[in-house]
């Protein structure tokens, strides 16, 4: 395809927008692929019905289950995302885990503690993500009752996202990727006296159960490209324009096969007079898009709290609420952070949802 235009339109996406109008962008690819501009008279979230089971929704999982179990929210074939509270309680048993179906990407919500795995500890803080790959021994060990936002990586591995012109120290420097602490890990064991003989193992969603004699952590040393890490959203460097808006997608911090992890964290607001200063509407035509909002002023919506999750399914535009317009008026810098996965193949919402949605979210757009 080819660059072309007709009646009105923008010289550079998201800026100068006509009086009255509003912008909506539909690309392809999660916006890495072919993209238009449509100037509209007014926003096509406009809607005062949706009959139907495509729709916006919004997920409370601070009503999640707290048993320790990890609860199904969302999944296809490539990715699921569970939410799983661990408390000191839980711990108690030293169960350690290991998932034979996929790598597990742990982002801690809520809590401190320690993640044992079979390369050393990890000691965890909210906004961390720690990553584990498939079929690694792990065992959460919290201070305080923890939960997690988990993306279970079913089509591959995580890779680093593609950095192009802005070099390999943008985005985040892979010097602040954390490693495990073997000898740590060693001491920690010995002073706590702590031996655990038991692993869960997921293989085809079932679990299986082996039973050890002796402590199952008792690696002396290790070498290779392969091992658990952690990344905190605090040293992730986001990319900006302070100019113009930037899609979501450069703010894309992990990519596997037909989805990507993106992180939204502090960043400067637009400068420019005639810059839009509110994410874009747009319609990721491709993707399923999932937010979850973890701490922080989440000023693109309204009546939200931390722990809540959205699920945007590709076939109808959205974006900011109408108090987003008022709310960004005098700030020069956003305060959010926030996790989004997006997904090449359609999610599928497990029936557990059903106790966490808000199901009227979908109103939300409509002016107060």
């Amino acid at each position: 395809m080819y660059f072309t235009s007709q009646g009105i339109f923008t010289r550079q996406a998201h800026k100068g927008i006509p009086e009255g109008c509003v912008e909506e962008e539909q690309g392809r690819k999660g916006f890495y692929g072919a993209v238009s501009h449509l100037i509209r008279r007014k926003a096509s979230t406009r809607w005062k019905l949706i009959d139907g089971p495509l729709k916006p929704r919004m997920f409370d999982l601070v009503k999640a289950d707290k048993s320790g179990r990890r609860q199904r929210l969302l999944y296809n074939q490539d990715i699921t995302l569970y939410s799983q509270w661990v408390s000191p309680d839980d711990a108690k048993n030293l169960t350690a885990f290991r998932n034979a179906d996929g790598d597990s990407l742990y982002f801690c919500h809520i809590g401190t503690g320690t993640l044992l795995t079979e390369y050393g500890l990890l000691k965890y803080r909210p906004g961390d993500y720690l990553m584990i790959q498939k079929c690694i021994a792990h065992l959460f060990l919290p201070e305080v009752d923890s939960q997690f936002l988990i993306i279970e990586n079913l089509s591959g591995d995580y890779r680093e996202p593609d950095r192009g012109m802005v070099g390999k120290n943008a985005v985040y420097d892979t010097a602040q990727l954390e490693k495990p602490d073997l000898t740590g890990q060693q001491e920690f064991l010995q002073k706590n006296k702590a031996r655990c003989t038991v692993v869960e193992v997921k293989h085809t969603d079932e679990i299986t159960r082996f039973e050890y004699e002796d402590c199952v952590f008792d690696v002396l040393g290790w070498k290779g490209d392969l091992f658990p890490f952690k990344l905190n959203m605090d040293q992730l460097m986001p990319l900006v324009s302070h100019r113009a808006h930037l899609p979501p997608s450069a703010h894309t911090t992990f990519v596997a096969p037909n989805f990507v992890v993106c992180s939204f964290v502090p960043r400067p607001v637009e400068s420019d007079e005639d810059a839009l200063k509110v994410p874009f509407y747009h319609q990721n035509i491709d993707y399923d898009e999932v937010l979850f909002y973890h701490n922080g002023d989440f000023f693109s919506r309204a009546n939200l709290h931390s722990g809540m999750m959205s699920f945007h399914p590709a076939g109808f535009p959205h974006g900011p609420h109408p108090q987003a317009f008022e709310k960004i008026k005098g700030m020069t810098f956003t305060n959010e952070y926030a996790v989004m996965i997006d997904t090449r193949r359609p999610l599928l919402r497990d029936a557990s949802t059903e106790k966490l949605e808000l199901t009227e979210y979908w109103k939300s757009w409509q002016k107060p």
